[in-house]
């Protein structure tokens, strides 16, 4: 028909997804259709608990509070339509698009902060050199069990 325009594909998912994120302490969220995955942890702890459940989300779109490459490495395990977040560095754009994964944001950074934004976020700091989703996700983990060894911050995450 003339006049109309079909919407993109998932964009009805992206806009729920969103809008979850702004609801009562939702840190991420995941839409595809009926089916809705949301998180109230911090930091990349909603991706690691996916990840290791073995969860898909192929298909789904996703919001999420901060993307750093950290947690876009992990979502490229997890396989997502697209990826939305308020904040994203611009490596983690890079990883996202470099493996199909649609990549948005509201404000695109050089370097994600730390919780004390006294420097850059651990975590992120740990996949610099990371290339492939697996070496990020083994380096993540090692991150996490170096800081929850020495009791730092994002071993409360």
């Amino acid at each position: 028909m003339a006049g109309t325009s079909t919407p993109e594909p998932g964009a009805a998912d992206m806009a729920r997804a969103c809008g979850l994120l702004s609801a009562d302490e939702i840190t991420a969220a995941a839409v595809k259709g009926d089916a809705v995955l949301t998180s109230k942890a911090r930091g990349v702890r909603p991706l690691l608990e996916w990840v290791s459940a073995g969860t898909s989300l192929e298909g789904f779109s996703v919001a999420d509070k901060v993307v750093g490459k950290a947690p876009a490495l992990l979502y490229c395990l997890l396989g997502p339509r697209a990826v939305h977040a308020p904040v994203m560095s611009f490596s983690a754009e890079k990883v996202l698009v470099d493996r199909g994964i649609v990549a948005t944001c509201d404000l695109e950074v050089d370097t994600i902060l730390n919780a004390q934004r006294t420097g850059q976020c651990p975590i992120d700091a740990s996949v610099a050199s990371a290339d492939e989703p697996e070496a990020g996700l083994a380096a993540i983990r090692g991150c996490l069990k170096r800081l929850a060894d020495t009791g730092g911050p994002a071993s409360r995450q």
